[in-house]
C-alpha cells in the first residue's frame, strides 16, 4: 500500500512534539536556497532549542512556566530563532498560541515578524498555515481562531491582549523581543497570565541589554532563580561581522557600556538618563560598616509619607556612612498614631534630626509639635542651597549619589536598590539637574521611590553631631512660591 505523504509529514512532525532541536534540524532545506550557507541553527541557537525540549521531555516540569532570558550583542540571529521556536510549537501543537511582541510597534512589524513568518514559509509543512502582517493561523478552518500566532504591540494603558493569554491544557508560548524596552506594567500582566494548569508554558525574552534597570534587567539579577539566563557575546557567534565589532572594541574599550551592550551582551554600568549608576548601587548593598567607622556621626532620621494608596510610608536612619530602613508601612492618615511611632523611633535610636517631606507629612510635624519634637519639614520643591539642581528634591538625591559613592552602605533591601537604580533625570536647556516626577515613574510601570527618597530626605540640610536631643537643626524657611504637592 503506499504511504500518504501528507499523513507520513503529520507523523513525521508528531516526533518532535517534545524536541524543537530535532524538529529545526527536519523541518528547513539547510544547505539549499536561503539557508544555502547555513547547516543548521547556530551553536546559541541551539543551546535554547535544547534547553526547551529538555524541560518539556521531563513530566515533573513539563506543565510549569519555562522562562527563558537571552541577553546578547548584535547580529546573533535572535529574530531566526523567534521564528524557528514560534514554526515548531505551531507544528507540534494542535491549537497551541503564541503571542509575539517588540519594543516598538515598528520592530514588531518590520523586522520581528518578517523574519517569523519566513520561517513558516521555508518548513515542509508551509501549507499548514497561512501568514498575514498580524497574525499566523491554521489553514484549517475548524481551528483558524484557536491555533494561531498574533504580533501584539504592547501599551501600557492597553495590556488586555497580555492578560487575555489562557489555553489551559495544550501550549502558550510568549514571546518579547528587544525586552529591555518594554514597560514593566507589561511584564507584570502577562507573568499573571500564565497560570494555567496542565499547560506548557513558554516565554522567552530576547533583547540586547540596553537598560541597567527594569523587568528584563532583573531577569538576570533579582529574579535570576526563576529564569534561564544566557548572555551570548557577538564575537562568539558565527555569520557575526568581526571587523566591524574588533573596530567597536578598540575605538570604545572593551569595559565601555557601548561594547557591553552592542557585542557582549552584558548590561551597563548606567543607562543613559539613569540618575545612580548600577554599580554604586551593588557596591553599596550590604555594604559591611564596622561601627566605628559612623559611630561618632549625628544620628539621622528621614521620613517620607505614603502619598497614595498603593504607596508605603518609610522611616529611613542614616548615621555616618550607615542607614538602615526602620520602618515601612501602609498609607495612615492619622498623623498622631505616626507622630507616635516616629518619637519612639527618634527616642530609641537617638536621633538629632529628623526630617520629614511635606508634601503629606506636615501634619505628622505638627502633631510631633505637640508633643515637643522639633521635626523639620522638608518641601521637594524647594529651593536648592546647590544653583546646579532644579530643586530640592534633585539636590537631596545629589547628595545621597555622592554618598554611595564615597562608601554608603545600604541594607540588603531589592526595594531600595530598585528604588536608586530606577530614576532618570529630564534634559534641561540651562543644564540643572532635574529628576523625572513620581508620575513618570509610575507611567514607566515603576513604582514611587519612597524607600530611597526617606534616604535621600536624610541629606535635606547639615546636622552636628553636638546638636541638642530632639531640637531642630538648621531649618528651611516656607516661602509662598513652594508646591507642597511638587515632586
Amino acid at each position: 500500500m503506499a504511504v500518504d505523504p501528507e499523513q507520513q509529514l503529520i507523523e513525521d512532525i508528531a516526533r518532535y512534539t517534545h524536541d524543537p532541536r530535532g524538529f529545526v534540524r527536519y523541518a528547513y532545506p539547510w544547505g539549499e536556497g536561503e539557508l544555502s550557507n547555513s547547516n543548521g541553527p547556530r551553536e546559541w541557537q541551539d543551546d535554547i532549542l535544547g534547553v526547551i525540549g529538555k524541560h518539556l521531555r521531563n513530566k515533573a516540569t513539563r506543565h510549569q512556566p519555562l522562562l527563558i532570558s537571552v541577553a546578547s550583542g548584535h547580529g546573533i540571529g535572535k529574530s531566526a530563532l523567534i521564528g524557528q521556536v514560534t514554526h515548531w510549537g505551531m507544528s507540534t501543537c494542535e491549537d497551541c498560541k503564541v503571542v509575539v511582541t517588540a519594543n516598538t510597534e515598528k520592530q514588531l512589524m518590520t523586522k520581528t515578524w518578517p523574519e517569523i513568518t519566513k520561517w513558516f514559509r521555508l518548513g515542509e509543512n508551509n501549507h499548514w498555515f497561512k501568514p498575514t502582517a498580524t497574525a499566523i493561523f491554521s489553514t484549517d478552518p475548524q481551528h483558524d481562531r484557536s491555533w494561531r500566532a498574533d504580533a501584539v504591540p504592547w501599551s501600557e494603558n492597553n495590556t488586555e491582549a497580555f492578560a487575555g493569554l489562557h489555553n489551559e491544557g495544550k501550549r502558550i508560548i510568549l514571546i518579547f523581543d528587544e525586552g529591555s524596552a518594554i514597560a514593566d506594567k507589561v511584564w507584570e500582566v502577562a507573568e499573571g497570565a500564565l497560570t494555567d494548569e496542565g499547560t506548557e508554558i513558554i516565554w522567552i525574552a530576547f533583547g540586547n541589554p540596553t537598560r541597567a534597570t527594569g523587568r528584563f534587567r532583573e531577569c538576570f539579577r533579582r529574579w535570576k532563580h526563576r529564569w534561564v539566563n544566557r548572555q551570548i557575546d557577538s564575537r562568539t557567534v558565527d555569520g557575526t561581522n568581526k571587523v566591524q565589532i574588533a573596530k567597536w572594541v578598540e575605538d570604545y574599550g572593551e569595559d565601555s557600556d557601548f561594547v557591553k551592550v552592542r557585542v557582549r551582551g552584558v548590561f551597563p554600568s548606567m543607562s543613559a538618563k539613569q540618575f545612580i549608576s548600577e554599580a554604586d548601587v551593588d557596591a553599596a548593598f550590604g555594604r559591611f560598616l564596622r561601627k566605628e567607622q559612623y559611630d561618632f556621626a549625628p544620628v539621622i532620621l528621614g521620613v517620607d509619607p505614603a502619598w497614595s494608596g498603593d504607596d508605603e510610608l518609610v522611616i529611613v536612619k542614616r548615621q555616618g556612612l550607615f542607614s538602615e530602613v526602620l520602618l515601612t508601612m501602609p498609607k495612615n492618615d492619622n498623623d498622631v498614631h505616626v507622630a507616635n511611632i516616629l518619637a519612639r523611633l527618634q527616642d530609641e535610636h537617638k536621633a538629632q534630626a529628623v526630617f520629614v517631606d511635606g508634601g503629606y507629612g506636615t501634619g505628622i510635624v505638627s502633631a510631633g509639635s505637640t508633643m515637643g519634637r522639633g521635626w523639620q519639614i522638608v518641601w521637594f520643591s524647594g529651593k536648592p542651597t546647590s544653583a546646579g539642581y532644579l530643586n530640592k528634591r534633585a539636590e537631596m538625591w545629589g547628595e545621597m549619589r555622592d554618598w554611595l559613592k564615597s562608601g554608603g552602605a545600604i541594607p540588603k533591601d531589592n526595594v531600595l536598590r530598585d528604588d536608586l537604580t530606577g530614576i532618570e533625570t529630564v534634559p534641561r536647556m540651562d543644564g540643572k539637574i532635574q529628576l523625572e516626577p513620581k508620575e513618570a515613574l509610575k507611567d514607566r510601570g515603576l513604582p514611587s521611590p519612597n524607600r530611597a527618597d526617606a534616604l535621600a530626605l536624610t541629606f535635606a540640610f547639615p546636622v552636628l553631631a553636638q546638636s541638642v536631643y530632639g531640637a531642630a537643626p538648621r531649618t528651611q524657611s516656607r516661602r509662598p512660591d513652594y508646591d507642597p504637592f511638587a515632586v
